[in-house]
Parts: structure tokens; sequence; C-alpha cells
């Protein structure tokens, strides 16, 4: 399903869709993995992009798309029944700013209560996506655990 959203800095539009092309995906996640300070997040980078579609099969993979160019990623990988771990939410630098982050995490929020999961979880390192992180605080993710720089949040849907 297809659904567009006005980001509401500027009137930006970025179109959000189920992933039908694991190569974008693939180019997308790898360009998130170059990010100096991101590289401990991708411990199983090469069995994830080897098979997108068995990595995140009963969750979802989604491109956002501004005027037709991908330009963003986020997944729902499920953990069991209940529970889903929200990864990969990457923007291209040059499309940063505008709002999209919140429109990529409601568009995987809204996915994963779809999908029939009661929590959604996620690792971020703060001193890293300080921008992110501040956006999951912003938008009632709760912090639940902290360990080596890196911050386990979680929200009950």
């Amino acid at each position: 399903m297809t659904r567009y959203f006005t980001s509401e800095k500027e009137g930006n539009m970025i179109e959000i869709k189920d992933c039908v092309d694991y190569e974008v995906a693939k180019k997308l996640i790898r360009e998130y993995s170059e990010i100096k300070g991101a590289e401990s997040c991708f411990v199983s980078l090469d069995k994830e992009l080897a098979d997108l579609g068995t990595y995140y099969k009963d969750g979802a993979l989604l491109i956002g798309f501004e005027n037709g160019n991908p330009i963003a990623t986020i997944a729902i990988k499920r953990i069991d029944k209940d529970t889903c771990e929200a990864k990969r939410l990457y923007i291209k630098p040059e499309y940063r700013g505008k709002g999209y982050a919140r429109n990529l995490m409601n568009k995987m929020l809204d996915r994963s209560r779809e999908l029939g999961f009661k929590e959604v979880t996620f690792t971020t390192k703060p001193e890293v996506m300080r921008v992110g992180y501040g956006l999951y605080q912003r938008m009632g993710f709760e912090e639940v655990n902290f360990a080596d720089g890196v911050a386990s949040m979680r929200m009950i849907l």
C-alpha cells in the first residue's frame, strides 16, 4: 500500500511504499552502514543483504521516495508474535531536515499495528544518531536500557 506524506517543513512530500526492488534497499542500507560510528549497528549485514525478503519475513521493508527517487528506508523485523524491531531508519544526507524521519516512523508504527504487533523495540547509538534519538523520545519511545553507548528503546502499541 502506497501512502503519501507531506512533511510539516517546507511542504516537502515523501511517498512511502513497500520495497519491490531489493537492489534499491541494499544500496540505501549499505550507505547507512558507512556512516562513521554506525558500523557496529551492522553485525549481520551480509546475512541481511543476502536475502532481505527472508530477513524481514512477517515484517516489512519500506522505501521512501521524493519525486520518484529512493531516498530513505525503514524496516520491521518480527521478533515474536507480539514484538517487532524497527531497523534501518535511514535518510540520504541531502534529504534530511525535511521532517521525513517522523513520516517514516509513523508509517512503521502504523504497519506494525497492521501486522498485529503489540510492541516495537529498537536500538540506537545516541552519540552517533543524536537527532534520531531526540525524535524517538519526542514520539514517546521509552528507553529501557543503556549499555556501551547503545540505547534500547520500546513503544507499546
